[in-house]
């Protein structure tokens, strides 16, 4: 039965990445206009839900949120959800009205014309060296300053399919301390489940999403850094290991 199931998966998988291809060429022209003048990062926010969307609903994926406290439109946050998938980036954005910068990789630079556009809207960090890092500190600074909030993902890289969260790394804790902005914790549960790096796993079904209450920073230290990301990894870990479909599932793939 599942050698059955694998071309359809990958046709499945195809059709993402020709949604992604086609939907980038219709938009390019406002892309391009967009990505000119940081000014008009609102505006490219708005366009880049409308495509987030596209893509989720598209591959037949639907969502589900949970939101125990709502983001003041007037604030900057830090949002620090789990990465288990590359559905993650695109959840992210549907799920907010407000901007939000990313801090990622820059290998997606390399990505025909998608990397275009990835490089002119992203912070992006190579993590192998400590000038990129610092200068991710002054650009993600610089937008701060301006109202835009900031997502990063902690745990950096997407852990292997037998990891429930990998450990969390300093950048995003020391940035949202620096600022006194708060943190906003995310577990996305169905993300790895319905679409994970493995090609011949994943099927349409409802990623959800829960939104905590934020964890606030203002008085807080450099020397706080390490129990801010164990409250966070904690609260995380603790809803994917209490949630039955998303051990099920893992249990099964290991």
């Amino acid at each position: 039965m599942k050698f059955i199931k694998i071309p359809f998966l990958l046709l499945w998988r195809f059709w993402f990445y020709f949604l992604i291809f086609v939907t980038i060429i219709l938009m390019a022209p406002l892309l391009f206009i967009l990505t000119i003048k940081e000014e008009s990062y609102p505006q490219f926010w708005k366009l880049i839900r409308v495509w987030a969307k596209v893509l989720i609903y598209g591959m037949g994926f639907r969502l589900k949120f949970q939101f125990d406290q709502h983001i003041d439109p007037t604030k900057s946050y830090m949002f620090c959800p789990n990465h288990g998938s590359l559905m993650d980036p695109f959840v992210l954005v549907a799920t907010s009205k407000n901007p939000i910068v990313f801090v990622g990789k820059k290998e997606f630079v390399k990505i025909p014309i998608f990397g275009f556009f990835y490089r002119r809207a992203v912070i992006m960090v190579d993590r192998s060296s400590p000038k990129s890092r610092k200068r991710v500190y002054e650009m993600a600074k610089k937008r701060l300053q301006k109202g835009t909030s900031i997502a990063i993902f902690p745990e950096g890289l997407v852990p292997t399919e037998e990891v429930v969260l990998a450990p969390f790394k300093n950048g995003a804790f020391s940035l949202a301390i620096e600022h006194g902005i708060p943190i906003v914790p995310q577990v996305y549960y169905d993300c790895k489940r319905f679409f994970s790096w493995d090609i011949y796993k994943g099927s349409p079904g409802v990623f959800r999403v829960k939104q905590h209450p934020f964890i606030e920073t203002k008085g807080l230290g450099t020397e706080d850094i390490e129990s801010l990301k164990e409250t966070l990894f904690s609260l995380i870990e603790n809803d994917l290991l209490a949630d039955k479909k998303y051990m099920k599932d893992t249990n099964r793939n290991n």
